[in-house]
């Protein structure tokens, strides 16, 4: 990809939101008509390929960064041998190799070709560390006590072929080539010094489908992460990221991670009235709004109750039970991707969410939250927990330095 290429693309997708807005309207009225495409159209279309996200800073990116359309997630173990040279010398090929893809520019060595014709497409590429990383790499002294195990929950099904891992890849991208690409290069890269654990492809609505900026929603039907912290927020950085003043100062401006593949029993929960749906969730599905009123933003009135004298919100709503109020505020950045890998064995679709959230503090974020959820959620008879994960997320690299420096030279 040439660079007069990519900057006529970048300079094409300065409309930003307007030309994603109108990118739904183009594909139905000029593209797949056949029409001649128009200016605007052209610049709605290279709008999403356009958009970059830094791969410096003080977090690594793939938090904060808006949903993408395409996902995947990859845990990886250190080769048999492997210590803390190898994994130091891996994490420097992965950050080079990430910062180049991030820029919209092909892999330095070997590249597979997959996505010259695109821009960065808001590629992000996040790493992290699990608690079995540090016993490989003689770091014990060095792990944060957050990453001790989670603990075991009621409704827990993990297969553990699929959980945990030493190191962490998080890949999202608006284009499924962008993605397909990174995860190539990242895997080819990892070469003799660490193995593929698990892998888990996702996904979420693309942009320009809808005609704002919305909520996604998940498989279920459902407007999911309305009550997510908002960067806005004068809290969001304590909930979310770790402070300077750590045990472990190389996780300072990082961020802990848990994953769980969440199964979701589609069929039995499609088998339920619209009306029954909403009281399980405690939200329209229409709009996102909480079955006490208002729209999806407004706050949920717990207490209310109707002519019947019981609570709108039923006391078993998932909304109800995972509302921070209802957990002395424990908080956590929800940023999943939904998932489907086909017809299981039991002729069910193998489908659900990717779940992933962050927080300053696992222990004091998806902890409490889950153990509330585990012991009375309506939702809980139509989800399924598959497989977990924990990992420790170190901050942005500065320009010069590579994802985990200051754990690996500490």
């Amino acid at each position: 990809m040439s660079d007069n290429n990519f900057s006529r693309r970048r300079l094409l997708g300065s409309v930003g939101a307007a030309g994603a807005t109108g990118l739904a309207l183009g594909a139905a009225g000029g593209v797949v008509s056949g029409a001649t495409a128009s200016d605007d159209t052209l610049a709605a279309l290279t709008a999403v390929g356009s958009t970059g996200v830094p791969f410096h800073g003080e977090h690594q990116s793939g938090i904060t960064t808006p949903l993408q359309a395409r996902g995947h997630l990859i845990a990886f173990d250190l080769a048999p041998g492997a210590g803390r040279s190898e994994a130091a010398a891996l994490m420097r090929r992965w950050s080079a190799l990430a910062a180049e893809l991030m820029a919209g520019r092909p892999a330095a060595e070997g590249d597979t070709g997959v996505a010259l014709d695109a821009g960065p497409s808001s590629l992000t590429l996040t790493f992290g560390f699990g608690r079995s990383f540090f016993d490989r790499t003689g770091l014990v002294a060095q792990r944060p006590p957050e990453l001790d195990p989670l603990p075991n929950f009621s409704s827990d099904q993990l297969d553990a072929r699929r959980s945990n891992g030493d190191l962490w890849v998080q890949i999202g991208a608006d284009d499924s080539l962008v993605a397909f690409h990174a995860l190539r290069a990242v895997q080819k890269a990892a070469g003799a010094a660490a193995r593929v654990r698990w892998q888990m492809n996702g996904f979420n609505r693309s942009p320009g489908a809808t005609d704002r900026p919305m909520t996604a929603r998940n498989l279920m039907g459902q407007v999911d992460g309305t009550r997510n912290p908002k960067p806005s927020e004068p809290d969001f950085d304590r909930r979310i990221f770790v402070p300077a003043k750590t045990a472990h100062p190389w996780m300072t401006g990082g961020s802990y991670a848990v994953v769980r593949r969440i199964r979701m029993l589609l069929d039995d929960w499609e088998q339920l009235t619209l009306k029954k749906q909403e009281q399980v969730i405690g939200r329209r599905k229409s709009d996102g709004a909480p079955l006490t009123g208002g729209s999806e933003t407004t706050e949920i009135a717990l207490d209310k109750t109707g002519p019947d004298g019981r609570l709108v919100v039923p006391d078993n709503a998932h909304a109800r039970i995972a509302a921070p109020e209802q957990n002395s505020g424990a908080a956590m950045l929800r940023r999943p991707f939904s998932f489907h890998d086909g017809i299981a064995a039991d002729g069910t679709p193998d489908a659900g969410l990717l779940f992933i959230c962050w927080q300053a503090d696992p222990l004091r974020g998806f902890v409490p939250v889950q153990r509330k959820l585990d012991r009375g959620d309506a939702l809980s008879p139509f989800v399924r927990h598959e497989a977990s994960g924990l990992f420790a997320v170190p901050g942005g690299p500065r320009e010069g330095e590579y994802v985990g420096q200051r754990l690996l030279e500490s």
